[in-house]
């Protein structure tokens, strides 16, 4: 690998600070003014500004964040809502000026070169394009322009009163020279080794790493420590791949004058399904997410996305706009539309496709998966959406809180994340069966009295036997108990919960809880 050695081409690069919150707040509807942070793995990844007032800094375990922000809003990071919402800037963008290529959401980048000749200098074509997202509504864009993608980050990066930032051709080095070694860092495993290494041997900026003779880093640090180097000398190889802009496939449809009864909008919109559909099969491909924009009288919008198990067809489309209208409507009006007034337009958008060679059925069919798919999907039209429903497993710390119940077809969403730790939490195995609610039983001692838990969480005595009132089985081995103590800070909502594993002698296990002072039997192990 080589890197070269003349300054590589001028690069406009857009920053939109706090993207990850600004997309939360676009697509989830939140308040751009409240304390927002967005988590991942337990620690903060992003966080808004007024967030940051209170103390909140990315990486801040959860309850750190918490407890210097207790009015926080915390929301997961979803990176496939960032890349969709990021979507609208690069579409503004290409609008003024073509040739973007997104580094990642939030960060782009264009060749600077065409822009400057058309709008008469670089800093003109970087005004230009901040009016263009100013309108679009994002806030406090920052454009830097600079000899590589590299350095142009850095410069968009500066906190300095103005929003551009331009670093003159061939004097990329020298600008990066006091800048802190650690923005080499790119959160990957190689480059932080090398950060560190860095760190260790009293390097400390970038024109200290710069300074060492290059031939000497690549025999010490290798090919990726030499890719560093070059960076931090300026010398940014890498080139502007603008991305093609993806092929329109959405539809729409008018209504004049308004339509306000949900069987009318559902049967104008079928002929607009059946178009949409054919549109994506003459092009090969097939529509697994689709997302729909209802339009009313009185300028309001209902959006939503709607997943499929496998693809849509134009029957499956009008349903979820069918549905879509039915979630909105009021209880006193099923005719309604959920809207204070008539549906203007319906929008079918293409939220996600793939090649409909990765559908089609196999030369025998796709047997017993084919037909429960067919069998459900045909329920859930006859029915509604919410009449078929999936289970799958979240986190908690009790069976009944890891149950998770979503419509046919839907994105799990998780009320509680499964992969955060749950101190507390029932031991494997998991119960094969949850009582749902649970069924109140007794649980006694050799002495018949009713078995009771400590305050340090130890039984009272061996379990001996336990009755559900109807009949009373011997209990022949035991495990636990597990004590839980949740929102404990709360008194109105605090709780204490005692789990008990028990064999009866039937062979039997069952699942026990002791809450409020009464035993329930949670489960049973088949």
């Amino acid at each position: 690998m080589t890197f070269p050695t003349s300054a590589p081409e001028r690069v406009l690069l857009v920053w939109c600070p706090d993207w990850p919150v600004e997309a939360a707040v676009r697509v989830q509807g939140l308040d751009p003014d409240a304390a927002i942070a967005i988590m991942e793995a337990g620690r903060v990844f992003a966080c808004s500004a007024a967030a940051r007032v209170e103390g909140v800094a990315r990486g801040l375990k959860l309850r750190e964040a918490q407890a210097r922000c207790p009015a926080l809003i915390v929301t997961p990071h979803r990176p496939a809502d960032e890349a969709r919402a990021f979507e609208t800037v690069l579409t503004a963008i290409e609008e003024l000026m073509p040739g973007v290529q997104p580094l990642r959401p939030g960060v782009c980048a264009l060749r600077v070169r065409g822009p400057a000749a058309y709008y008469g200098g670089e800093e003109e074509a970087a005004l230009w394009l901040l009016d263009q997202l100013d309108e679009l509504g994002v806030p406090a864009t920052r454009i830097g322009i600079a000899d590589g993608v590299f350095t142009a980050e850095q410069a968009a990066r500066q906190r300095l009163p103005q929003r551009i930032r331009v670093v003159p051709a061939g004097t990329a080095a020298e600008y990066l020279a006091p800048v802190p070694v650690g923005v080499l860092d790119d959160s990957s495993a190689s480059d932080a080794s090398v950060v560190t290494l860095l760190r260790r041997l009293g390097v400390y900026t970038l024109g200290d790493f710069a300074a060492l003779d290059a031939a000497d880093v690549r025999d010490r640090l290798g090919e990726q420590g030499a890719r560093l180097h070059a960076l931090a000398g300026g010398l940014d190889s890498r080139p502007v791949v603008a991305r093609i802009p993806p092929e329109t496939k959405e539809c729409s449809i008018a209504f004049e004058p308004a339509v306000d009864r949900i069987d009318q909008v559902a049967f104008g919109v079928r002929s607009l399904a059946d178009r949409f559909i054919a549109g994506l099969t003459a092009s090969k491909l097939v529509c697994t997410a689709v997302h729909v924009q209802l339009d009313s009288e009185r300028g309001e919008s209902s959006e939503r996305t709607w997943l499929h198990p496998r693809s849509f067809s134009a029957a499956d489309v009008v349903d979820r706009v069918r549905w879509q209208l039915q979630g909105g409507a009021s209880a006193a009006d099923q005719n309604g539309v959920g809207l204070s007034s008539g549906v203007v337009a319906v929008r079918l958008i293409p939220a996600n496709i793939d090649s409909i060679g990765n559908h089609e059925e196999g030369l025998f069919g796709g047997g017993p998966d084919e037909r429960i798919h067919h069998a459900l999907s045909r329920v859930q039209g006859m029915l509604g959406r919410t009449e078929v429903l999936t289970a799958s497993i979240g986190g908690g710390r009790g069976p009944a809180d890891r149950m998770t119940l979503v419509p046919w077809g839907d994105r799990l969403v998780h009320a509680r994340e499964p992969a955060p730790p749950w101190p507390g939490h029932l031991p494997s195995p998991a119960p094969s069966t949850v009582f749902e609610p649970p069924r109140p039983v007794t649980v006694f001692s050799a002495s018949g009295a009713e078995l009771a838990v400590g305050a340090r969480g130890a039984l009272s005595a061996a379990p001996s036997s336990m009755s559900s009132g109807r009949s009373t089985l011997r209990v022949t081995a035991w495990a636990g108990p597990w004590t839980v103590d949740e929102q404990w800070w709360d008194f109105r909502n605090a709780s204490t919960t005692s789990r008990l594993q028990v064999v009866d002698a039937t062979g039997t296990a069952w699942l026990l809880a002791l809450e409020h002072g009464r035993w329930w039997a949670e489960g049973k192990y088949d």
